[in-house]
C-alpha cells in the first residue's frame, strides 16, 4: 500500500513540479530555472542526508559507474518536461512523458536492465500502452 501512496505523490508532485518549473522559466529563463531547481534540490537533499542519512559514501567505488548519470539525466528531464509542457500543454505534454515512462520501465523490466528484476512485459500491458495511446489522441482530437 505504501508503495502506491508514494507513486501517486510522485506523479502528483512530478505534475507540479513541471508547471512550476514552466511557469518560472517562462520568467527568468530556462537554464537559470534549472539552476534554482537542482541547486535547491542539493541544498536539502544535503540537509535531510545529515539528519536521516544511514548509507556510506565510501561505497560508491563500487557502484557501477553508469548509475551516476542520475543527476544528468534529472538536467534532461527538467529541460524537456519544461520545453513539452510550454509546447503541449499540462495535460497532453504529461500523458506523453507517462506512456514514455511506461514503455521504458516495460524494457527495462521486460530484459531485466540495469540490474532490475525481469518481469514480462505481455499482451496485457501492451493492451494497456495502446489504450493509453488511444486516450491522447482522443483528448487532443480537434472537431
Amino acid at each position: 500500500m505504501m508503495g502506491i501512496i508514494f507513486s501517486i505523490v510522485a506523479g502528483v508532485a512530478m505534475s507540479l513540479q513541471g508547471v512550476f518549473n514552466t511557469r518560472l522559466g517562462e520568467k527568468i529563463g530556462l537554464w537559470e530555472t534549472n539552476t534554482i531547481v537542482q541547486g535547491s534540490a542539493f541544498i536539502i537533499t544535503i540537509i535531510i542526508t545529515l539528519i536521516f542519512g544511514r548509507g556510506r559514501f565510501s561505497e560508491l567505488k563500487s557502484a557501477n559507474k553508469l548509475y551516476l548519470l542520475g543527476g544528468v539525466l534529472s538536467v534532461i528531464i527538467i529541460f524537456t518536461v519544461m520545453e513539452g509542457i510550454r509546447e503541449l500543454g499540462t495535460v497532453y505534454s504529461i500523458s506523453t512523458i507517462l506512456i514514455a515512462q511506461l514503455l521504458a520501465a516495460g524494457i527495462i523490466d521486460a530484459f531485466g536492465l540495469f540490474d532490475s528484476k525481469k518481469i514480462s512485459f505481455g499482451l496485457n500491458e501492451i493492451i494497456g500502452v495502446v489504450v493509453m495511446i488511444a486516450g491522447i489522441i482522443i483528448f487532443k482530437w480537434k472537431s
